[in-house]
């Protein structure tokens, strides 16, 4: 496979793993009781993965992180019109741990999980349309 075909599958890859994830945050909401913790991690988490489409692409390495405000950073050098976008992820960073563990006894509220998810969404488009853009 030529480089760029390499590339490309890695880049779809990423990004289909963030689809995945916005999929499971939507499920989770599902439940008679919903699992919003579930949601807000998985929203995190479909961030991290699409964000790290768009590095992938545009062959800039990174660390494994949850910091969405470490990848969005790295992603605002590519294109700095991301910056309103990367604002609105970066606090939900401490999904990738807050509720995960022992000891965090509250859950995010209905409002923050549904923050969550149109955040997560225009983020997943944004960059899914960037890239379907440059890919071809």
């Amino acid at each position: 496979m030529p480089l760029d075909e390499v590339k490309k599958a890695d880049t779809s890859a990423w990004l289909s793993k963030a689809r995945g994830d916005l999929a499971k945050a939507h499920h989770a909401m599902t439940a008679e009781d919903p699992f919003r913790d579930d949601a807000v991690y998985h929203c995190q988490q479909a961030i991290e993965k699409a964000m790290k489409a768009l590095l992938t692409w545009h062959d800039v390495p990174f660390r494994k992180t949850h910091s969405l405000e470490e990848l969005g950073r790295q992603c605002m050098a590519i294109d700095q019109s991301l910056q309103a976008l990367v604002d609105q992820a970066v606090p939900l960073s401490e999904y990738a741990w807050k509720f995960r563990y022992p000891g965090e006894e509250e859950l995010p509220t209905q409002d923050e999980t549904e923050e969550a998810l149109v955040v997560t969404k225009a983020v997943i488009d944004t960059i899914s349309a960037r890239l379907s853009m440059e890919m071809g």
